[in-house]
């Protein structure tokens, strides 16, 4: 069976580059993308070629980036923008494949395997998709071409920007084996450190090691990543249109100032837990489960979390095992920097109605409703608690309408 031919398509440094598109004036300036410094999230999202010159790196607080670069420019993030230059790329995608998986906003696999008898090879593919990205889009993609996901994603890493980089069964020992360790999909800080502490510096490294030994200290995920490594990966690339299973909705959010009371963190969680039980509404889900993240001033940070006593998208259950949750695990050392609340284990909202015999659930659940018509109608803000009304400059954010977007995982 011959192999399948995968291209992985990553647009270079995206926001940056559509915010130059739509500002020719600054094309040539070092430039980032970055949060709102006024309310603390002032951290570099992406950034143009320039600013990397100068040493700037995406996640770096931007009064660090200014230092290396006093003349850089920042741009605040406009997603509703980027998204409607990704749904443009997606349709070039579609042109070629309807196998398409979408990897974060500015990067997708294709699986090509079935179009070369109609367009050519996987590198000309790849070329054509380029070359429309620059004449249609204004902006510039690399891509990867493989056998394998991995190994598409990795070739698309390697030659930046507008390039395209094949990584074939015949040169991969040759281009990806030197690599560190750390360019695998998925080898993070800490499992760089656990496979250095034993000599594993290179993919090579990984590959050439007995997978007996490294499900000793890795578990299953060592047997993961050496399939990876050896280029043995088999994931499908799912088709447009296939809807990956929501495991959990969640939002989070850093404080415009540091909490420093129990009642500055029961009114971010309640801000939170209605942003959250809103997006459950929204896709008739119900969570059986819910957890906090929070991350103090120092930037230590922990996750905790517990059932609920029944199925539910109701905001004030999910604010209220929230705070229960916080209560017990916090002590207050250290002022909060940011919070984060989750619903998991998610079940289907119709067929999952826990009866009470003391309270009208139904009745809470209408409400709830009701609220989201009318917010739906005439803003989020024009009906809220009247606790949210004792500080605004804590409460006054939305952040159903302002959660950032993250890539999906590999692992579906």
């Amino acid at each position: 069976m011959p192999d399948r031919v995968i291209l992985h398509v990553d647009l270079n440094n995206f926001y940056a580059s559509v915010e130059a598109l739509h500002h020719p004036e600054l094309r040539g300036k070092p430039l980032v993308v970055g949060g709102s410094e006024e309310s603390r999230h002032g951290i570099v999202l992406a950034k143009n070629y320039p600013a990397k010159a100068y040493g700037i790196k995406t996640g770096e607080a931007l009064w660090q980036a200014r230092q290396k670069c006093p003349g850089l420019v920042v741009r605040p993030p406009d997603f509703k923008k980027y998204l409607r230059f990704s749904r443009m790329a997606r349709r070039i995608f579609s042109d070629y494949t309807d196998q398409v998986e979408p990897f974060g906003i500015d990067e997708a696999w294709l699986d090509v395997s079935g179009s070369t008898r109609l367009f050519g090879p996987g590198e000309r593919i790849a070329g054509e998709i380029r070359r429309r990205f620059r004449e249609e889009l204004g902006v510039t993609g690399s891509a990867g071409v493989s056998w394998n996901k991995i190994f598409a994603k990795l070739a698309s890493d390697l030659k930046k920007p507008d390039a395209t980089t094949i990584i074939s069964r015949d040169n991969y020992r040759d281009i990806v084996w030197p690599l560190p360790v750390e360019e695998l999909l998925y080898v993070g800080s800490s499992t760089k450190r656990k496979l250095q502490n034993r000599a594993i510096y290179t993919i090579g490294d990984l590959a050439r090691r007995d997978m007996a030994l490294l499900k000793q200290f890795l578990g299953v995920w060592g047997e993961t990543l050496s399939t990876f490594a050896n280029g043995n990966d088999t994931a499908p690339v799912r088709r447009a249109g296939d809807e990956s299973i929501i495991r959990s909705i969640g939002n989070s959010t850093t404080t415009p100032r540091d909490l420093v009371t129990p009642d500055d963190v029961k009114l971010i969680i309640y801000v939170l837990a209605e942003s959250v039980a809103a997006r459950l509404r929204a896709h008739g889900l119900k969570c059986l489960t819910v957890a906090i993240s929070v991350r103090d001033k120092e930037l230590s940070s922990f996750e905790r979390q517990g059932k609920t006593p029944q199925p539910t998208f109701i905001s004030a259950d999910i604010a209220q095992r929230a705070i229960e949750l916080f209560t017990i695990n916090y002590n207050w050392n250290k002022p909060i920097r940011s919070i984060g609340v989750r619903a998991a284990d998610l079940v289907t909202a119709q067929g999952h109605v826990q009866l009470a015999i003391f309270e009208d659930i139904t009745a809470r659940e209408t409400i709830e409703m009701a609220i989201d018509n009318l917010r739906g109608r005439f803003g989020h803000f024009s009906i809220q608690r009247c606790s949210m009304l004792t500080d605004r400059a804590l409460t006054g954010f939305n952040p159903e309408a302002d959660h950032t977007i993250h890539p999906v995982s590999y692992f579906k």
